[in-house]
């Protein structure tokens, strides 16, 4: 296990507010006033939690549960909802970034274009360069000029080295990288890749040509298969998930522009219908705005 974020950042609440009001505050505000729990007010309730992008389905069982029972009262709604957020968050896994020292530690990173994949490895390779790791980045979204040369800038900024063949096979790219970190005994390989997700099957042979590459040359070296989340995206990001994991069976997800988003309740439906951990969020445009993801942080954040 490797614990690089030992910074807590104290903004937390204030990056969040927007999802803070959008899923706790309108639902507590609608609901705590109430006698009961009647099927109005309950629909309310339901309504309220997925426009605030917790899912149909996630939203849907915790106002099941409340129908169900006549324990909990409206005025408990807030501790409630806190309890099961929590239990959520944990139950898909540990948020801990894996990292073994003394080998090679392979983060494959994957994720439609846009949401800020590029950014979030040069992020991601500042991290480790401060903690001294030798870090090489493979560029494996080879026939995006503009990726390259993006990626190629965060490297340099991140003091990272980077493989990079224009137009070549995004296989054979992440393969030089892997022999290149082997024979020069690096600590980091991130991987680039791809997500142009109008030709999804081009797409998904092309990720899993990419693991296939890992899985052969070094299985035991990979660590996290990472999908990369845009925290605007809301449900998207779900219907996103399900796709990369259909091609590369991912580990955990990264939430990006999570500062300013209303829609960060899509970490709760991965969580819930993934049971995938989240492990980064981007809170900003620094080198320094990667943070790893505390559940219990997170969830206070929300909701105090």
């Amino acid at each position: 296990m490797f614990k690089f974020f030992s910074d807590k950042f104290n903004n937390l609440k204030q990056t969040i507010s927007n999802t803070a009001q959008n899923l706790v505050g309108n639902v507590v505000d609608t609901i705590e006033q109430e006698e009961e729990f009647s099927d109005f007010v309950l629909d309310d309730m339901e309504d309220l939690l997925i426009s605030a992008d917790l899912g149909v389905n996630y939203a849907s069982e915790l106002v099941d549960k409340l129908r169900s029972q006549d324990k909990i009262k409206p005025s408990e709604v807030k501790e409630y909802l806190k309890n099961e957020f929590l239990n959520t968050l944990k139950s898909a896994g540990d948020t801990n970034l894996y990292y073994k020292d003394n080998e090679l530690n392979i983060y494959f990173i994957s994720g439609v274009n846009g949401v800020g994949k590029t950014t979030l490895i040069g992020k991601l390779a500042y991290k480790f360069k401060n903690e001294g790791k030798r870090v090489l980045i493979a560029a494996g979204d080879t026939f995006r000029a503009a990726a390259e040369e993006q990626l190629d800038i965060w490297s340099k900024r991140a003091g990272a080295d980077i493989v990079r063949r224009d137009k070549a096979d995004p296989a054979s790219v992440v393969y030089e990288a892997i022999q290149k970190a082997k024979n020069e005994n690096y600590d980091v390989i991130l991987v680039d890749t791809a997500g142009r997700l109008q030709n999804k099957f081009n797409l998904m042979e092309e990720l899993s040509k990419i693991k296939s590459v890992i899985d052969k040359n070094a299985p035991e070296n990979l660590r996290e298969t990472m999908l990369v989340l845009d925290a605007n995206t809301g449900q998207n990001g779900l219907q996103q998930a399900k796709v990369f994991q259909e091609a590369v069976n991912l580990t955990s997800v990264a939430l990006t522009k999570l500062d300013g988003s209303a829609k960060g309740a899509v970490v709760l439906a991965v969580a819930k219908e993934m049971k995938l951990p989240v492990k980064l969020i981007g809170v900003g445009e620094k080198m320094e705005d990667l943070k790893s993801f505390d559940s219990e942080e997170f969830i206070n954040a929300l909701f105090d």
